[in-house]
């Protein structure tokens, strides 16, 4: 649906890096290929909480579950795919907490914090969101 690059402070933690680089889409598009992910049950600032799904074996994070969409959305590690390249960010979010070594792209969005997506998200995009309810 959309591509997340946020710049928190917690997902500079989780990852290890500067940013984390998430694909948005609907979990019953997700298929994995072999075995079943381990479910890791993390805290977040929100007091929500998330839930990552990592790979048993190597245990990288290959999605989240966030507490608003929930399970009928996955947030999937950009840099978990093989293709990764194909799925530049489309906006940079919580940008107040970007490294400053960091330099964004003029021609993508950016916000100190998170947005409306009904003023970012392009139309169809919008639509597989209501279609999931979130």
């Amino acid at each position: 649906m959309f591509v997340h690059c946020c710049h928190c402070s917690s997902c500079q933690q989780e990852s290890g890096s500067a940013f984390a680089l998430n694909a948005i889409i609907e979990a019953d598009h997700v298929v994995l290929d072999a075995g079943q992910p381990e479910i890791v049950h993390t805290p977040s600032k929100s007091g929500k909480g998330q839930k990552i799904a990592r790979c048993p074996e190597c245990h990288v994070a290959v999605w989240s579950h966030y507490a608003g969409p929930g399970d009928k959305v996955c947030f999937v590690r950009v840099g978990s795919l093989d293709e990764s390249h194909l799925l530049p960010p489309d906006i940079h979010i919580f940008t107040r907490s970007k490294l400053p070594w960091i330099a964004l792209p003029e021609d993508t969005p950016s916000f100190d914090v998170y947005y409306d997506p009904a003023e970012v998200w392009p139309s169809e995009s919008l639509k597989r969101r209501k279609a999931v309810n979130w």
